[in-house]
């Protein structure tokens, strides 16, 4: 007995075709987003004001076990969103941040937001990546850039707009609970959403496989994509380095950036304000930066984007007043803008749909490592040479990224110069 297949069962691709499903994961990714944001502000003056800490290597330990837990996470759901399917994997990141917020209001000490921490890299491992693999599933070959953009921007504009609400939060009514009320209202309605409205798209993943009219009759192992994503294939390895890099140098400034503005006198309300300064301006721009990438290439703007978000640490360095440091805190942004969802949609050049989200696994664990050898690495000169040299220090590594995309890595869009 056969089956017919009409043409309602097959998945249709592309952004306007699923117009409905790419928006309710946009607004999900939001809520991703604010779980983090709810921390850049606050945390920081946690570990000095209630917890006495001095050392930034401590003081920047929970965004290395945040990098740590995100990063590995981030490889496993890759992997099984491609065996299980993406639904079930979102769902669970949102089970796993239930605790974050109780954990982050009680902690009776640093340790307890340590483990907060990690409770909340796992989750986001889950959930971002997830939310990813879905909205490149959905938008087909033709506009990876600007779903990219849409995502990250929905993701890092959600971020800045919580660590502006968390500070102001803090500054009226102090450090903790009151700030950390919001990461309850954020899980509610990302679960609430995952569960009852999201839809799977690993059927468009399998629909677009069949379009591809180069695929090989073997998948390739997991230890195959491992390394090639790492190291073999100089398109996906320059795109690693990179993105392993800005997160590096987004560590230092979660963790270093609150400690240099409350150094030259900023109010809390002011770091407040530079806190959602940057991730916005980085969200926002997505939304141009992820198209444009869609007309003129990937390597252009990966590259002008290192080099710009290195400016903006230097200019951060050697600035003192609240008004410069706005301005670099926009630079660092549209230069994040320009890399972030560009590098995303560079591998959905270059990767077979049937492997796609294990590739992207691997790319965010590499990316989201970052985030831990940025927080051990800057707290650790911080502590050694000071604040100064260990931001000269990650826009120097930034800069090299850079001259390693011109070398290593070629235009991955079919078309572009």
């Amino acid at each position: 007995m056969t089956m017919t297949v009409t043409k309602d069962t097959v998945p249709q691709l592309g952004l306007r075709a699923n117009l409905a499903q790419f928006s309710l994961l946009v607004v999900v990714n939001a809520f991703v987003g604010a779980m983090v944001g709810m921390e850049r502000t606050v945390l920081p003056a946690i570990a000095e004001q209630e917890f006495h800490l001095v050392a930034h290597t401590a003081i920047l330990a929970f965004i290395v076990v945040f990098g740590i837990s995100k990063a590995l996470t981030n490889y496993f759901a890759g992997r099984f969103s491609d065996t299980y399917g993406r639904k079930v994997i979102l769902i669970a990141g949102w089970v796993i941040a239930i605790p974050v917020p109780f954990l982050l209001m009680w902690a009776p000490s640093w340790n307890w937001i340590l483990l907060a921490n990690v409770f909340l890299g796992i989750s986001q491992g889950l959930t971002w990546s997830t939310t990813v693999i879905m909205k490149i599933d959905l938008a087909g070959p033709g506009k990876r850039g600007t779903a990219m953009g849409i995502n990250e921007f929905a993701g890092y504009f959600a971020v800045g707009m919580a660590a502006l609400a968390t500070g102001w939060i803090a500054t009226r009514y102090g450090l903790r609970p009151q700030p950390f009320y919001l990461g309850v209202v954020f899980v509610v309605a990302g679960l609430s959403l995952s569960l009852w409205l999201v839809r799977d798209t690993k059927g468009h993943a399998k629909h677009e496989a069949k379009l591809t009219t180069s695929v090989p009759q073997d998948l390739p192992t997991q230890k195959e994509i491992f390394w090639q994503t790492t190291w073999r294939n100089p398109n996906l390895s320059s795109i690693s380095q990179a993105g392993m890099v800005n997160n590096l140098n987004d560590g230092m400034a979660w963790g270093l950036l609150p400690l240099v503005f409350a150094g030259a006198g900023l109010s809390l309300t002011q770091i407040g304000t530079l806190a959602a300064v940057y991730p916005s301006v980085w969200g926002i721009c997505q939304l141009f930066t992820g198209a444009l990438s869609d007309r003129i290439g990937r390597k252009g703007l990966i590259v002008a984007g290192m080099w710009l978000q290195a400016l903006a640490i230097m200019l951060i360095i050697v600035t003192s007043t609240f008004i410069w440091f706005v301005l670099a805190a926009v630079l660092l942004g549209i230069g994040t803008a320009m890399v972030y969802p560009t590098l995303l949609a560079a591998i959905g050049d270059v990767v077979n749909p049937a492997w796609r989200a294990s590739t992207v696994g691997v790319y965010r664990l590499w990316r989201d490592l970052g985030y831990a050898f940025g927080a051990l690495l800057s707290g650790v000169m911080a502590d050694l040479f000071g604040i100064a040299s260990a931001m000269w220090f990650v826009a120097a590594l930034t800069f090299l990224s850079g001259v390693i995309a011109v070398v290593r890595m070629r235009e991955t869009l079919q078309g572009a110069d």
